[in-house]
């Protein structure tokens, strides 16, 4: 009997439910950049590689999809490396100048997405809370710790300080008339927030 030369495919490994998720979510990011909540489950299954119905596999539909990412693009965790990572920086100035291109970058994206997605008729169903988003809290007490070395100097709290700066920043990235012709850049903001905007001494 001849000997049967036919070569069965190996598969690859099977992807766990949570790397399948994480992976259409990263195909579908930058889609929602593009073309916001218009983006098609077959678009999305394309640029993922996959099946459309592995999409459907994956996550119960696509408003489920789209929620998971929203919050992965609204997700701190690299903002917060880089905080932690300006703690090295020798002087508080510097810190500074770290911590308004950390949140500058998180802002921009943050804007970015939620307008694409505004001006293709997508509107977040977020859960009622109190006070500030928990992303911009945990930006805030990352910046107040780089306030810390220098506290025996500052007029005001670590956490004050911190949200002084973060409203600074937020106004500052404001895009509109007037807003974004006139925008300091980051040397110009540290200047400003630690010494004030009137010339020499008061």
């Amino acid at each position: 009997m001849p000997e049967d030369t036919t070569q069965k495919r190996r598969r690859a490994p099977a992807m766990s439910p949570e790397d399948r998720r994480e992976a259409i979510v990263a195909a579908t990011v930058p889609l929602l950049f593009d073309q916001g909540a218009n983006v098609t489950t077959s678009q999305i299954a394309k640029a993922a590689g996959i099946a459309e119905g592995t999409v459907f596999r994956a996550f119960k539909d696509k408003q489920e999809l789209l929620a998971t990412c929203v919050q992965s693009v609204l997700a701190v965790d690299a903002e917060l490396a880089l905080l932690d990572d300006a703690r090295q920086a020798a002087t508080l100035p510097e810190r500074l100048s770290w911590a308004i291109s950390a949140v500058s970058g998180y802002l921009d994206r943050m804007w970015k997405l939620m307008s694409v997605l505004r001006d293709s008729g997508y509107h977040p169903d977020h859960q009622k809370q109190k006070g500030p988003p928990v992303e911009m809290q945990r930006i805030s007490e990352g910046v107040a710790r780089l306030f810390e070395p220098d506290a025996a100097d500052l007029r005001v709290d670590a956490e004050l300080a911190a949200r002084l700066l973060l409203g600074l920043v937020f106004t500052n990235r404001m895009q509109g008339d007037g807003f974004g012709d006139s925008a300091a850049d980051t040397d110009q903001l540290v200047e400003l927030f630690l010494h004030g905007v009137l010339r020499g001494d008061r």
